[in-house]
Formats: C-alpha cells, structure tokens, sequence
C-alpha cells in the first residue's frame, strides 16, 4: 500500500472520529454567546466569528499544500521521464 494512502487513510478516520464531539460544541457556543449578549457583552460573538473564519480557511490551507506538492511530484516526475 501507497505511504501517502495510508496517511490519507489515517486523517480521514481521525477526522470521522472527532466529527461527534465537534457537533456536540455547538449548542455550548450559542448559549455562550446568547448569555453574554443578553448581559451586553458582543466581544465574544466578534471574537467567535474570527474563531469559525479560521475553522473555515483551515481545510482549504490543507487541500492547497496536498495540491502544491502534488503538483511539484508531477512536475518532477515529468522531467525525469524526459
């Protein structure tokens, strides 16, 4: 088997091991975030929208180094074979 199948292999199912306790923190952060409000705190509603940009960039910074190096593989592999 491939070594980058089975370290393919091995995130993926890390990734679907943590997907239920993931799930489960969504319900605590808006309670958090609907009891600071009420009290007039709206620093922790910004600062918890900068927390789900970085949670949304992270998966496509991975996919972009996954591709960059796949890339450079190619090309490399490419130019040897010439």
């Amino acid at each position: 088997m491939n070594k980058s199948f089975k370290i393919l292999l091995g995130v993926f199912t890390m990734l679907l091991v943590s997907v239920q306790s993931a799930m489960a923190q969504c319900a605590m952060c808006r309670a958090t975030v609907e009891n600071n409000v009420s009290n007039g705190d709206t620093t922790v509603g910004a600062a918890l929208n900068i927390g789900i940009l970085y949670l949304f960039l992270a998966p496509y910074l991975l996919l972009m180094t996954l591709g960059y190096f796949w890339y450079k593989n190619a090309k490399r592999k490419k130019k040897m074979s010439l």
